[in-house]
């Protein structure tokens, strides 16, 4: 299964008494997505199921992909890494997943998935960790199979 997190993009600041779903990208934020998008585009399977959060900017930010997605409160912000793994039927499901969510439970997903000591780990607004797992030698394993940022694109 691979396993495919996408952050959303640079969204406008959230300031007090402000709706957080209701935030926007900024107009960087939409060339992240786009820059992304065209990415992520090449290298994901036609059949690739898309989830995103149901906030604002992440679905601006899959918007940008010009796919079909399915918008799932359990990606929102506030979501558990439980609630995500659940989701996607991790280690489990067949094939190519897109998770466009929120930190800080993408970042918490890739740490517990990766076994790293820390309870979560940094992700850029816009990037994309590509994570796979894999059984080798009867040994269930996660591997990165890349990383990549909207600004290196």
């Amino acid at each position: 299964m691979d396993l495919v997190l996408w952050r959303h993009a640079e969204a406008q600041e959230w300031v007090e008494g402000c709706d957080d779903m209701a935030r926007t990208l900024t107009s960087r934020g939409e060339k992240q997505a786009a820059r992304m998008a065209n990415w992520l585009d090449r290298q994901l399977p036609e059949g690739a199921r898309i989830l995103a959060s149901p906030s604002r900017r992440t679905e601006q930010t899959v918007v940008a992909l010009g796919r079909k997605y399915k918008l799932r409160p359990e990606l929102a912000p506030g979501g558990s890494v439980a609630q995500l793994l659940e989701l996607v039927q991790w280690p489990v499901a067949k094939g190519c997943v897109l998770v466009v969510g929120h930190q800080p439970t993408l970042g918490q997903t890739i740490a517990q998935l990766l076994a790293l000591s820390t309870t979560e780990c940094p992700v850029k607004k816009g990037a994309v960790w590509w994570l796979r797992h894999r059984e080798r030698e009867a040994l269930s394993q996660t591997v990165v199979v890349t990383v990549q940022s909207p600004e290196v694109l």
